[in-house]
């Protein structure tokens, strides 16, 4: 389950690369820090602290009640760079499985 929201909410930053309403931007800055704060709780209870800080940290990059201006190119840069994070953490994550 944990696999299936990273690549959801990697999907998601993906498609902030796109031309999209601004209301698609909130709504991806409040499902990003709802997701965030789960994958760090979910981090923390299997006694990952520093994934679980670095979830926090993603939570409170992308909170939308105090919004933190980048700039639009800046914004993309972190998406890819938050997106490819959460691929490759489940690809790992996965290669450890088996």
């Amino acid at each position: 389950m944990i696999s299936t929201i990273k690549i959801g909410i990697a999907a998601l930053l993906i498609i902030c690369l796109f031309n999209m309403p601004y209301g698609y931007y909130q709504l991806v800055r409040f499902i990003a820090l709802v997701t965030f704060l789960y994958l760090a709780y979910s981090a923390y209870t299997r006694d990952r602290s520093s994934e679980a800080y670095t979830f926090i940290g993603l939570a409170i990059l992308f909170q939308p009640l105090v919004k933190i201006s980048l700039g639009r190119t800046l914004w993309n840069i972190v998406d890819i760079v938050v997106a490819i994070g959460l691929v490759i953490s489940t690809l790992k994550s996965r290669k450890l499985k088996t």
